[in-house]
């Protein structure tokens, strides 16, 4: 757990307010099957609690799918022990060499659905705002949580909102994943001097409903816009904006991070450098990390040297604004003059 939070305050996340854990939380899963036994939306069978699915009328709303297909593109355990193959488990029993808790209906534990629904019952309630997770848990998990908690609430929904994020990809179609054996783990990246400001901007690159193909070529052009912006903003007031209205009306949009980002773009071009603080610290993202790479006095002597070439410009002094510029060059730092002054970024 210690290791998630660290790889998420790299990229800039913020702890959660709880984290509960199941194994804590088990006294409340047993009330939430007890209860839906008596509504009648569940069964005792051979030591298994069942959720009745035929018992909720609108089971795969979610999903968008009819019970049959449903039934056919999952993997569904055919149990004598079960009225219909679609009913899911709520609680298994346990052999000796298992974890398990006493219940009701004997020493067992319970199923993964029924732990979601009732975590999220006993720390936010009977109803949240934003249910999020991964398009491949839809279905099953997702459509099996919203049947259990609205049966179990008198039909309260369990969220105002459900986001499903596409898959990071990783060589053409294939999604990221322990299975496949092509993770990238946040500290390789790091340890590959990627910076997590660099990381969280390519994840935020593609619509969250979008597959992302991630890849050494995204990040690097990552890179290399997240320091060309820190470059252009130094030296200029950024402090006391408010996020550009851009930005904002872009999230608004079913979290269009694409049209936020090509907003930054253009105010960053208008040198709006306090709405584009204020725009990146909404988006989270943190530029102010020292940029590609450089140490902190590498980068101190960068701005004194842009400084001293901007001067020589205004001087005409054209030889020596060369020399700094190839200086620089040298040193993995490439200058780009716009209308809006002198910006940099690693070579």
């Amino acid at each position: 757990e210690q290791w998630y939070l660290g790889d998420m305050r790299a990229l800039g996340v913020e702890d959660p307010d709880i984290a509960p854990h199941a194994t804590t939380s088990i006294a409340a899963m047993i009330a939430m099957m007890e209860v839906l036994v008596a509504k009648g939306n569940a069964y005792a069978a051979a030591g298994h609690v069942l959720f009745d699915v035929s018992s909720f009328k609108d089971y795969g709303r979610l999903s968008r799918r009819p019970l049959g297909e449903m039934i056919a593109g999952a993997r569904v355990e055919v149990a004598p022990y079960k009225k219909s193959p679609a009913d899911f488990v709520l609680w298994k029993p346990s052999t000796g060499d298992q974890p398990g808790w006493d219940s009701p209906w004997g020493r067992g534990r319970p199923g993964w659905h029924i732990e979601c629904s009732a975590m999220i019952a006993e720390a936010l309630g009977t109803t949240i705002d934003i249910h999020g997770g991964g398009q491949d848990l839809q279905f099953p998990h997702h459509e099996n949580e919203l049947a259990q908690s609205t049966c179990a609430h008198d039909g309260a929904p369990l969220a105002q909102i459900w986001m499903h994020n596409g898959f990071l990809n990783m060589g053409g179609s294939d999604k990221m994943s322990k299975s496949l054996g092509n993770i990238q783990t946040i500290p390789e990246l790091l340890a590959q001097r990627h910076r997590g400001s660099h990381l969280r901007m390519a994840l935020l690159s593609a619509h969250y409903r979008q597959p992302l193909e991630w890849n050494n070529a995204l990040i690097g052009r990552t890179q290399r816009v997240v320091d060309r912006w820190r470059g252009g903003s130094l030296g200029n007031q950024r402090k006391g904006g408010q996020p550009h209205p851009s930005v904002v009306e872009a999230l608004k949009d079913d979290l269009n991070t694409p049209e936020a980002i090509a907003a930054l773009h253009k105010i960053s071009q208008a040198s709006d450098w306090a709405a584009f603080d204020a725009s990146m610290q909404l988006l989270g993202i943190d530029y102010e990390q020292t940029a590609g790479g450089l140490s902190p006095q590498q980068e101190a002597n960068a701005k004194v040297a842009i400084a001293a070439r901007t001067a020589a410009r205004a001087a005409k002094n054209f030889a020596e604004s060369d020399r700094i510029r190839d200086e620089l060059a040298a040193a993995g730092i490439v200058l780009e003059d716009g209308p809006g002054g002198t910006t940099w970024r690693r070579a």
